[in-house]
């Protein structure tokens, strides 16, 4: 996941296809994983909330 965050969002689809592909190869899913530009989008937009350090206070026990 610390990997996948470091990731540019036009890769994220990549990854999300890929994973769909190993998912539906060993039987574990049929549905793919979609990620709609709106969230690419809104993404980078969102990202100075979710990298204070009182978002990280807020979730890190989940």
């Amino acid at each position: 996941m610390k990997e996948i965050d470091t990731l540019p969002p036009k890769l994220l689809k990549e990854i999300a296809d890929y994973i769909s592909y190993v998912k539906y190869k060993y039987g574990i899913n049929d549905q793919p994983i979609k990620i709609d530009e709106f969230t690419l989008v809104s993404e980078k937009s969102l990202a100075k909330d979710w990298l204070k350090p009182e978002e990280d206070e807020a979730w890190k026990d989940l």
